[in-house]
């Protein structure tokens, strides 16, 4: 390699080092710009923003902040969608849509999407790309199209100090307790007691804390039918054989 290639070769990876470290500067910096707080204008449109809590920077599609509660020190990461009600700018009222506990950690790419009421209560923390919602679509009808028909509301409500999987999806009408993992994919319904390991779709319970620790659900004893008696076979009543008299 010639002198003046070598001197080339040189000035082009300062370049690209350069624009590296430039890019990378200036994406913190528009991160740290576009960080969401209580604070900052769109902290302010929630109904609360608590202190210390952070939306990262870029958020998903966020709308119906005013129907929103977010509590103290909670992070919601990158790419997450929250929304209360249909469509932004609805007149959703004075009632709470979505409410978020305190220490919450809300995995990035994450869907909340509350119509009647979410509320997830404090220290709950979620993996990535999970999904919550209130509302399905109604299939009453199976002649109209089902995107064309009411959907069905119920509301949704996730317990303290719960642990969500990567990729788990809360179903309208879910109640989960207090300190529940709920494993990465499983699909929730339904009502889930407190303290045990649900997996699974839909999901089912495959461990639970009890006075002895942490086990496989206990199985309930088997019903035994009660033994069942044939009626006795009547065997149908027999004619007796013709006397035949004889002469004397």
């Amino acid at each position: 390699m010639t002198w003046w290639k070598l001197l080339k070769w040189r000035v082009n990876t300062a370049k690209h080092r350069a624009r590296w470290r430039a890019v990378h500067w200036a994406w913190r910096e528009f991160q740290n710009a576009g960080m969401v707080t209580g604070d900052t204008p769109a902290g302010r449109a929630f109904r609360r923003f608590g202190r210390g809590s952070i939306m990262a920077f870029p958020p998903g599609a966020v709308f119906g902040e005013a129907a929103i509660e977010v509590g103290e020190d909670t992070l919601i990461g990158q790419f997450v969608t929250m929304s209360a009600g249909t469509i932004p700018g609805q007149d959703l009222g004075a009632d709470t849509i979505l409410a978020i506990g305190h220490r919450c950690v809300i995995g990035r790419g994450s869907h909340i999407v509350a119509h009647q009421s979410v509320v997830i209560g404090d220290d709950v923390w979620t993996g990535p790309c999970i999904y919550i919602t209130d509302q399905n679509h109604g299939y009453e009808d199976p002649g109209t199209p089902i995107g064309q028909q009411f959907p069905v509301n119920r509301p949704v409500r996730i317990g303290n100090g719960s642990w969500l999987g990567a990729g788990a999806i809360i179903l309208p009408g879910a109640s989960i307790g207090q300190n529940v993992v709920i494993a990465a994919g499983s699909v929730v319904r339904g009502e889930i007691p407190d303290r045990c390991v649900v997996a699974g779709v839909p999901a089912k319970i495959v461990r639970e804390h009890t006075e002895a620790g942490w086990g496989p659900p206990a199985v309930p004893p088997p019903t035994v039918a009660p033994p069942t008696v044939a009626p006795p076979t009547m065997a149908p009543p027999t004619a007796p054989p013709p006397t035949v008299a004889t002469r004397p």
